[in-house]
């Protein structure tokens, strides 16, 4: 698997980043999803770099004009509720791809241990096509592994892309080992440590909470 770390070469991206951890202005909503929407925008636009393009033409109203264009079946999945935003962003730039949605939750057991259940799945056929994965906070990877067993029940994808907003090394190593060989890891930002919790430290919370209001 490859890890594509994005925030270790200087961009705009860091502004982002800043606001989306900084505890104060955390406090807007809305501005808390607009950043999660346009880190989305920038690891997509780093990602479709790497796609397949074939040479197509179009007509302008002078003339013809030859351009690259890419050539793949893509479905974005995103994981709920706090994947919604950053698959908008990344929907802004990949507009006319399929969609997939699931619910992957931990379920806290009274030992505090906790195990991840999926119940809500919504997906298109994924047989050779291009997997999307957005889950913007990747702590202990359980999640996404999760969810990528449950998407093989509509088929294999050729090849997969995760997009995350902040991700913990000691996950990155967790579904290095459980993902397959052809998967590439777009992550704004890697942080070294987990608490007790399994949260993100120093991280930025809940995205989920911060993006939609706290859950019951």
């Amino acid at each position: 698997m490859q890890v594509k770390h994005i925030a270790q070469t200087s961009s705009i991206l860091n502004k982002f980043m800043m606001e989306i951890r900084d505890k104060n202005i955390q406090k807007d909503s809305m501005r808390f999803r607009r950043n999660l929407e346009r880190v989305g925008e920038v690891l997509s636009y780093e990602m479709s770099k790497t796609m397949k393009f074939s040479e197509q033409t179009v007509k302008t109203s002078l003339g013809v004009k030859k351009i690259l264009l890419h050539e793949n079946d893509i479905v974005l999945c995103s994981i709920l509720r706090a994947g919604l935003p950053l698959h908008r962003g990344i929907l802004n730039y990949f507009d006319n791809v399929e969609n997939a949605f699931i619910s992957a939750y931990r379920k806290v057991k009274k030992d505090g241990s906790f195990t991840i259940e999926v119940e809500y799945f919504a997906s298109p056929r994924i047989d050779n096509k291009v997997l999307f994965l957005a889950d913007p906070m990747l702590a202990t990877g359980r999640s996404l592994v999760s969810t990528y067993r449950a998407l093989l029940s509509h088929g294999k994808p050729r090849e997969m892309h995760i997009f995350s907003v902040i991700a913990s090394t000691q996950g990155i190593e967790y579904i290095k080992k459980y993902l397959p060989e052809n998967t590439t890891l777009w992550v704004a930002d890697i942080d070294d440590e987990m608490n007790s919790k399994d949260y993100i430290v120093p991280g930025l919370g809940d995205a989920g909470d911060l993006s939609f209001g706290t859950k019951i």
